[in-house]
């Protein structure tokens, strides 16, 4: 039975844990190719732009001896209204598995229920739920032990914060958030949360003492037209020298990238000695073909 992941919550604890060793041993390997899915070729559907996503996906796809085929919505059918139910049955004829990158969260969820191949969400404005499972094989490796941390998150309850409560939920780990009002997470979302998971507007209270401290843009990709906006609002949310100091003297500091330098993050704090941030881009390649020799080996 094919799995898909559509969320961190379609994720046991001892599967992310298992993916997480996973990818900090192919790491360890290099650029070794097993060859081992030869043949078999991996759909790249994107709506939105991409750096780190694409690529590390197409180079795990090919280290695991298979082939990647990049669509837009443009190349597809679906540009001229063609059923979401269509176009799933018909790419499950052609790929083995498929990596979606959109806006959407029902069109994703569409998707993998019609489709007969797996599904993986490269990013929603809902979820991102590679992105948090590299990080957190990006926390392991400078932690090692990841009881007891305190993780951190300062700006925009956006997807990645989302993906991080959903973690946080089944991990069982210590995840402060700090957002401006009106821009927390989804209550949804947030809702069973335990007291592990606190939201609030301070984002002092959020970095006080953090092992981990995170941020992404205040403004994500659809939301251009509202940056100025929220420059004014997200000011205080800045990661910048000052908060870095209410947290531990080991913090690491982390972004998904890309970054605007002077807005969300400074400069200094981007490049500094705690930043792990190029680390953190790195693994998306070893986690992405860990998750994709994961889930071509169950299907």
């Amino acid at each position: 039975m094919k799995k898909d992941l559509l969320s961190i919550l379609d994720l046991s604890e001892e599967e992310i844990l298992a993916l997480i060793e996973r990818a900090i041993v192919i790491k360890k390997e290099s650029k070794v190719n097993n060859k081992q899915f030869r043949g078999q070729t991996l759909g790249l559907m994107f709506d939105k732009a991409s750096t780190r996503t694409r690529i590390s996906f197409e180079t795990a796809m090919f280290r695991l001896g298979g082939q990647t085929l990049f669509l837009t919505r443009g190349d597809t059918q679906l540009s001229r209204n063609e059923p979401v139910k269509d176009t799933a049955r018909v790419l499950s004829r052609y790929l083995d598995i498929i990596a979606i990158r959109t806006f959407s969260q029902d069109f994703l969820e569409e998707m993998a229920y019609w489709a007969d191949i797996p599904v993986i969400n490269a990013l929603t404005d809902m979820y991102h739920p590679c992105q948090i499972l590299s990080d957190m094989m990006t926390i392991k490796e400078n932690k090692n032990n990841l009881d007891k941390l305190k993780i951190a998150w300062t700006g925009d309850g956006n997807n990645v914060a989302h993906s991080w409560i959903n973690l946080a939920k089944v991990l069982d780990l210590n995840l402060y958030l700090a957002c401006p009002p009106g821009y927390f997470p989804d209550p949804e979302v947030m809702k069973g949360a335990g007291k592990n998971i606190v939201a609030t507007e301070s984002p002092h209270e959020a970095a006080k003492d953090a092992d981990v401290i995170n941020t992404d843009v205040w403004a994500s990709m659809g939301q251009e037209s509202e940056i100025e906006h929220r420059r004014t609002i997200f000011n205080k949310y800045q990661l910048n020298s000052a908060l870095l100091k209410k947290c531990k003297p080991d913090v690491i500091v982390m972004h998904c990238l890309p970054a605007h330098r002077g807005e969300e993050i400074t400069d200094e704090v981007l490049e500094g000695a705690h930043s792990v941030v190029f680390d953190q881009a790195e693994n998306k390649m070893h986690l992405h073909q860990a998750l994709l020799e994961k889930m071509l080996s169950a299907k």
